[in-house]
Parts: structure tokens; C-alpha cells; sequence
């Protein structure tokens, strides 16, 4: 089995290992079979290790397996049995690289796993709002910076909408006054002047 880890890694699991000499343990009644079969069964764990070790599967083309590999032994008295009998078994198996696991060390190393993905996924989602927050913040600063240009055009808008007014109706001369001078002198116009730009320039209207 491969079970797949974030970041492209792979971990194996294998559950190949032999347990002939396991069932004629716990099938004889004789001790000195009992003892025999102990013997073989350690070392057929043992040369299974040894095997699956040389196997190499960090070496396979397309599969990114971490450096050590799972032994699943499907029954737990098989294992404890093996790893009494034999105290050297587990750490010659560490040495190869190699962990033992049974129904009940796997499934909590499956539920690490599976934690070890949940965490992955947060972190991917914390990433992606972090890029979309960039987006947005973005996107609001040059919205900010357009709306004070804006306020900036619309200033100097302002600033020179009053400079034109100022020179049409302010002071005796201005030439609102001056163009009104000439319908005084009898000058024929279609419209008279609006009658608020009139009364900015200080001329007296017909309604008043």
C-alpha cells in the first residue's frame, strides 16, 4: 500500500511477511516444537526485514517514499511474540529502516497521517487567503489612490472655476459688468445676462 503524505512524499506499507511458523507455534502443544517454531518465526520476521530493506522503494522511478518503510504484521500476538523472543529484532529493524506496525500502531500512525494532512489543508487555506487579502488589498489601494487624484483634480477644478468667476464679476471693471454697459448704451441682446452672475458682478436687474 502507499500511503501519500503532503508535499509529494509517499510512505509503504507492507504486510508480506510469513507466519507458517506462527500458527505451528500456537497449534502444538509440544515444547520443543513450540520453541522450534518460535525460533523460525522470529527468523522468518527477521529475513523478511532484511528483504523488504533491500527492496529500495525510495529508489523506485515516480515514487517519492520517505527512508523508511511499514511492516504491518496483521496479528498482534504474532508480533509480540517475535519481538520477545527476539529483544534485537526491533532496533536491527529501525536500523534497516524498517517499523514494525500492527492493526493497532497502525491505525493511530494512519490517524497521525491523516492529521498531518488536516494541518496541510489549513495551511494551504490560510496561504490562499493570504494571496486573495493581497488581491483585495491591492485592488483598495488603487481604488484610495485614484479617489486622491480625483479629490486633487477636483480642487484645482474648483480653484480655477473661482479664479474665471473672480475676473467675470468681481471688482468695478469686471467684465460682466463692462458687457452689461453696452445693452446701457443700446445695445440689442436676444438673453440678458443670468441674474445670478448679475448680481455677483453688483449690476441691478430689470425685475428689481
Amino acid at each position: 500500500m502507499i500511503v501519500h503524505l503532503p508535499e509529494d512524499k509517499d510512505i509503504i506499507i507492507d504486510s508480506k511477511v510469513s507466519l507458517v511458523a506462527y500458527e505451528r507455534y500456537c497449534s502444538t502443544d509440544d515444547d520443543e516444537e513450540r520453541s522450534a517454531a518460535l525460533k523460525q518465526h522470529t527468523e522468518a520476521v527477521r529475513s523478511h526485514i532484511k528483504a523488504l530493506s533491500d527492496k529500495d522503494y525510495s529508489g523506485l522511478k515516480g515514487l517519492r517514499s520517505l527512508d523508511f518503510v511499514l511492516l504491518f504484521m496483521p496479528i498482534e500476538a504474532a508480533f509480540i511474540a517475535a519481538f520477545q523472543a527476539d529483544e534485537r529484532l526491533f532496533s536491527d529493524a529501525f536500523e534497516h529502516k524498517i517499523i514494525v506496525v500492527t492493526p493497532t500502531t497502525l491505525l493511530a500512525t494512519l490517524r497521525t497521517i491523516e492529521n498531518i494532512w488536516r494541518y496541510e489543508r489549513q495551511n494551504e487555506n490560510a496561504r490562499a487567503i493570504a494571496d486573495k487579502a493581497g488581491i483585495v488589498y491591492d485592488k483598495i489601494r488603487g481604488f484610495v489612490e485614484d479617489l486622491d487624484k480625483l479629490g486633487k483634480q477636483l480642487s484645482t477644478v474648483h480653484t480655477t472655476y473661482d479664479g474665471v468667476m473672480n475676473k467675470l464679476t468681481r471688482g468695478h471693471g469686471n467684465l460682466i459688468r463692462q458687457a452689461s454697459s453696452f445693452v446701457d448704451l443700446g445695445v440689442k441682446v436676444k438673453k440678458t445676462l443670468p441674474k445670478s452672475i448679475a448680481e455677483q458682478a453688483g449690476i441691478e436687474t430689470d425685475e428689481e
